[in-house]
């Protein structure tokens, strides 16, 4: 606790006897110091040596002297650094009025993918667990399927048919242009004759281009079983079957749903294996009450709580509302208002309940008048009423509790109605550690 401190007396009043300025210095101590109002900067000289005689001499009775300093709190250098005390100066905020509605949270459905299976088979390594992290492409499944097998033989059957039916278009070729020649020379062969060979050319011909639609079929079946075109093209040169199918990540994302186990049966019947979603920005759903749907507007600011009713522990998020619903609720007579949050952390978690506060917008257009505004954290409540801590001129570390009036907060922004003016010092961030201090500064003083 800082000494207390009493005005220094005027020169005058040391001229005279000894008994004289004893007398002087009882009616100082008695009537002790002024009591500091808020806001003076506590700006006093320095005690006498003579003043703090006389205190000796009284028997230290500083009932007066004490109670000014009951408000202030002084600490060390380094648990400034410590506790993260911080001053700034006070601000001039225009703060738009706002609707407070409850509101839970939701995946961003824009941003999900449903993992099937394109195939019946087995799967025989599942590759990623619920809560991993996936890229584009990524493995999460491999399925053994022999339905896959069949259509990779039945291709490499109907490339060998068109392979084989070729040759043959050759030979009907070359024996029917022989035959039309020597029909048209010497007459050497009968014009049936010719025109049979004809016909077993355009067999043929027809032969190829069946045996290419039969493979092109089969081909294309084996894109709908998921194979791409580089993989069947390596199938073909190769000639082996490869009747595992990776199922790969469609999007970059979370793993969370997992509705596989190792050495199940899949096929596509099933809605889904796995569920993916990127959580980088989530969805809070708002119930807007109709009276309140004109002030809002796309593209306003929003800011949603999550966490303990009471504040303790409560995490704010700020967002953008992205959607307002057409249609209102004829049972609630509330409309659904989206906002997208952007998400660096997994604090926001979907189907959490929260709490969301949507800035409204003026029917004129126009702003409110800027007001000095303070954050949340910066109040603190002391004996029964709001309060902010100031640095104490020529104090240094020191600090003195100053009572407000506060107005409604608006996204972690309180207006100060009075006891804070603009361009004014204020502690902003550590106040609690003042608080604390303050405290145990007034539990010493009850004596």
């Amino acid at each position: 606790m800082n000494t207390p401190r009493l005005k220094q007396p005027h020169p005058i009043q040391w001229l005279g006897t000894g008994s004289a300025v004893l007398s002087l210095l009882a009616l100082c101590v008695l009537a002790g110091c002024k009591k500091h109002t808020e806001g003076d900067g506590h700006d006093h000289a320095p005690p006498s040596k003579q003043t703090a005689k006389a205190d000796e001499h009284a028997g230290h009775d500083h009932g007066a002297t004490e109670e000014e300093h009951t408000d202030e709190v002084k600490l060390a250098a380094d648990a400034i650094e410590r506790y993260g005390v911080k001053v700034e100066a006070a601000q001039l905020w225009v703060l738009k009025p706002t609707v407070v509605t409850p509101a839970r949270v939701a995946f961003n459905t824009e941003a999900m993918a449903h993992v099937g299976s394109p195939l019946r088979g087995r799967a025989v390594e599942v590759k990623v667990r619920l809560g991993d992290v996936v890229k584009a492409g990524q493995e999460l499944l491999i399925v053994e399927s022999p339905e896959l097998g069949e259509a990779q033989a039945d291709f490499l059957q109907k490339k060998t048919a068109v392979q084989t039916a070729g040759p043959a278009v050759d030979l009907a070729k070359v024996a029917w242009e022989r035959a039309k020649g020597l029909f048209e020379q010497s007459q050497g062969i009968s014009l049936t004759e010719v025109q049979r060979r004809e016909a077993e050319y355009k067999v043929a011909i027809a032969a190829v281009k069946a045996a290419e639609s039969a493979a092109m079929a089969s081909e294309n079946r084996l894109h709908l079983l998921g194979m791409k075109q580089s993989e069947v093209v390596t199938l073909e040169s190769s000639g082996e079957i490869a009747p595992r199918y990776a199922i790969k990540a469609a999007i970059d994302g979370m793993v969370v749903q997992r509705e596989v186990t190792l050495g199940e049966i899949v096929n596509p019947d099933r809605d889904s294996l796995m569920v993916l979603a990127d959580t980088r920005t989530l969805w809070v759903l708002a119930d807007v009450p109709e009276a309140k749907l004109m002030g809002i507007a796309t593209g306003a600011k929003a800011w949603v709580t999550v966490g303990s009713a009471s504040g303790e522990g409560a995490r704010k998020f700020e967002g953008t509302v992205a959607f307002i619903a057409p249609l209102v609720d004829p049972t609630t007579r509330t409309a659904q208002v989206r906002i997208e949050v952007p998400v660096a952390e997994l604090a926001l978690k979907p189907g959490m309940f929260a709490q969301a506060e949507i800035v409204l917008t003026a029917p004129d257009g126009q702003d409110p008048a800027p007001v000095v505004a303070v954050p949340d954290e910066a109040i603190q409540t002391v004996e029964g009423g709001p309060a902010v801590f100031v640095p104490v001129r020529n104090e240094p570390n020191t600090f003195a509790k100053r009572a407000i009036t506060l107005g409604k907060s608006v996204g972690g922004l309180v207006p100060v109605t009075s006891g804070l003016v603009e361009g004014e010092q204020f502690v902003i961030a550590g106040t609690f550690i003042l608080k604390a201090e303050l405290g145990k500064g007034s539990a010493a003083h009850e004596h």
